[in-house]
């Protein structure tokens, strides 16, 4: 055991000084991790077995909602609000933000899901500042006009970019039905 904590702590996967201070706690963490093509976002309880995930959400379910999944701030909020709402049930009182090794960065994917969780109806202790147009994804859809991106991606997936803002409104209202 000893080995796979060194092994984690020498490779930079695992900063068990902030992990450590986060468990002191005792509170449920909200835990969000981006890849280069999805959002996954878990509610975990600390055990000594180990953690037990109590809810748990990815950018990929949101396809059933009419939205086209991709790793950015839209999508993260998004998730963050189907989190949510999965979690009502299983978690009671406040939790606490867990992001892991990322650099806390104002108006960043990881805070616009943290935001989204809140807006769904989760009590975070740490505040969230960002900006309402972001998460909306007004800058997508100001890039998408100036005509300097192909987001073929998008196109594939009959998704148009130009009117982003009002199919996040959509898939937002759906997700909280």
């Amino acid at each position: 055991m000893y080995r796979k904590i060194k092994s984690r702590r020498r490779s930079g996967r695992t900063n068990y000084k902030r992990r450590i201070a986060l468990l002191k706690g005792n509170m449920p963490r909200v835990v969000i991790r981006k890849t280069n093509r999805r959002i996954i976002m878990q509610v975990l309880v600390y055990g000594k077995d180990g953690d037990r995930v109590v809810a748990h959400a990815e950018s990929d379910e949101l396809r059933k909602f009419g939205w086209e999944p991709r790793a950015n701030a839209p999508t993260a909020y998004l998730t963050g609000m189907m989190l949510a709402k999965k979690a009502k049930s299983g978690v009671k009182g406040s939790v606490v933000l867990d992001i892991g090794l990322y650099k806390p960065v104002k108006s960043s994917v990881i805070f616009s899901g943290a935001r989204g969780a809140a807006d769904g109806g989760m009590e975070l202790l740490n505040s969230i500042d960002i900006d309402e147009g972001r998460i909306r994804g007004a800058h997508i859809a100001d890039y998408a006009k100036s005509g300097k991106a192909a987001f073929s991606a998008y196109k594939k997936a009959n998704f148009d970019v130009s009117n982003i803002s009002e199919v996040f409104d959509g898939v937002k209202k759906r997700i909280m039905e």
